[in-house]
């Protein structure tokens, strides 16, 4: 089974997760989206609102800025590259996602990294950051650090929800992340 085949397979199989409650209040499903194989994926929490209604990740104000960040940072658009989230469905009230649901989502995103076999994974705010490094530090304290597990190298940031209430100042630093992942991605860094 080719690659393609095998992401179809598992989009189809998030498509029909009944694994955990999240599953009862979604419209649809947010497998992730992309190239496949990348050289870098982004992953965040979870779905929001408009993520929920249109089965597709990061695609409102917080995914402009991600499209933006992308495009400057690394000089591509998010076709290039594989976005997807820690979890596939939206939590009620974008509340974090619980233990269990994060449990129920696991092996998913794990067949997505293998899938897409980015040379680096951003990981978007301190949810996704917590679950994939297994830390529970600050993300002020893991941002700005390049951390290896496996074989694969993540670079934790803030998530664009963040940066858009935080102003400036936290877009730059994310700025600087990218910049940071785009040269691990390139073998430069």
């Amino acid at each position: 089974m080719s690659r393609d085949e095998e992401l179809a397979q598992l989009i189809r199989e998030i498509g029909a997760c009944n694994r955990c409650g999240l599953a009862a209040g979604r419209t649809h499903t947010v497998p992730g989206e992309g190239a496949v194989p990348s050289g870098v994926m982004f992953i965040g929490e979870g779905p929001g609102a408009r993520e929920d209604e249109l089965g597709r990740p990061f695609v409102g104000r917080s995914g402009a800025l991600l499209d933006r960040l992308i495009q400057e940072e690394f000089g591509f658009d998010r076709r290039s590259c594989y976005i997807a989230n820690v979890v596939k469905c939206r939590p009620p009230g974008n509340r974090d996602p619980a233990d269990d649901e994060v449990s129920a989502c696991s092996g998913y995103l794990a067949r997505q990294l293998e899938l897409v076999d980015p040379q680096v994974v951003v990981l978007l705010g301190r949810i996704a950051a917590s679950r994939l490094l297994e830390r529970r530090d600050p993300l002020k304290e893991l941002r700005g650090r390049r951390f290896e597990i496996g074989g694969r190298r993540y670079i934790p940031t803030y998530h664009p929800a963040a940066a858009l209430r935080g102003g400036a100042s936290v877009v730059t630093e994310m700025r600087v992340d990218f910049a940071r992942a785009h040269l691990v991605m390139l073998g430069a860094g």
